[in-house]
């Protein structure tokens, strides 16, 4: 099966119908009709239910093209990125990270890298929160993690970047909101919300306030679900300041703890590229440069 196939399985899916879908697609029914029966007969189970009134997806054709939407979707992204660096780039760096907010001064560093390394681009990859199986596999040459989840994985170098500080998440109109620091004892009362892949510092600090503090608690699955339960005054949170995104719609308050969370750069161990190292070392210089900026 061929990228055409493909298309004209998915505009026949769409259209529902074999004349309309052909004339979509420029090509004659016959020919439509023709390419579908083949692809059928190579996957060995029919796409589509034929009828009078037109073409409907059998329950085995409908999960196919759940699959081949995906497919075409990856493939169309592969060539549009092809297409952007085909003629500028002679090379590119790929850095894996969870959010733009993990790194906060990433669009600095590829301005200020592209500036002294013409014809190398550098290209985010977003990944799930701490997912470094892709890293693992190849396909990025940089990752953002915590230092936590990598310390013990061989074949990679791991490079400092900065310690993040803990803070406690409100709604901006909170009674706590606005103030410098919190300290543990000003949560009493309130419903902590903890888990959702929580590092171990910041788990131990959800730890010593549930033990010392009169405070309610309850499990939120992850991130996206711990920032809505805010929103729906069901709670407040701590959380690593590098997840801070900085658009204003939570309020962001220094917690009262030694707890740090480290976060690092990881690299191949047998990537020997100089812009790979460059790229590295600029980061951290910028960290270094920028001692007042707490994550």
């Amino acid at each position: 099966m061929d990228t055409k196939q493909v298309d004209y399985i998915l505009e026949l899916a769409r259209t529902k119908n074999f004349n309309r879908a052909a004339e979509n697609l420029f090509i004659s029914q016959p020919a439509l009709t023709y390419q579908i029966k083949k692809v059928e007969e190579e996957i060995r189970f029919s796409l589509f239910e034929r009828s009078p009134k037109g073409a409907v997806l059998t329950p085995a054709g409908e999960q196919f093209c759940i699959t081949l939407r995906n497919i075409r979707s990856e493939l169309k992204r592969a060539v549009e990125q092809g297409q952007n660096y085909g003629t500028r780039y002679r090379s590119n760096i790929t850095i894996g990270l969870p959010m733009r907010s993990a790194i906060y001064f990433l669009p600095q560093a590829i301005e200020a890298f592209s500036r002294a390394h013409e014809g190398i681009s550098v290209t985010p990859h977003f990944l799930q929160l701490y997912d470094t199986s892709s890293f693992l596999k190849g396909e990025e040459d940089i990752l953002f993690a915590r230092f936590s989840d990598v310390k013990h994985i061989p074949a990679i170098k791991i490079h400092q970047l900065f310690e993040s500080r803990i803070y406690l998440i409100t709604e901006r109109s909170d009674e706590l909101a606005g103030r410098e620091i919190v300290r543990a004892e000003d949560l009493r009362g309130r419903v902590l919300m903890v888990g959702g892949g929580s590092p171990p510092e910041l788990r131990a600090v959800q730890q010593r306030i549930i033990d010392e503090i009169d405070i309610e608690y309850f499990n939120s699955n992850d991130r996206e679900t711990t920032l809505t339960n805010i929103k729906a005054h069901r709670g407040i949170c701590l959380a690593p300041g590098f997840l801070n995104d900085h658009n204003g719609e939570f309020s962001w308050t220094l917690f009262d703890c030694s707890e740090r969370i480290k976060c690092v750069l990881c690299t191949h161990s047998g990537d020997k590229r100089e812009s790979v190292s460059d790229f590295v070392e600029l980061l951290q210089d910028i960290y270094m440069e920028n001692p007042e900026f707490m994550a």
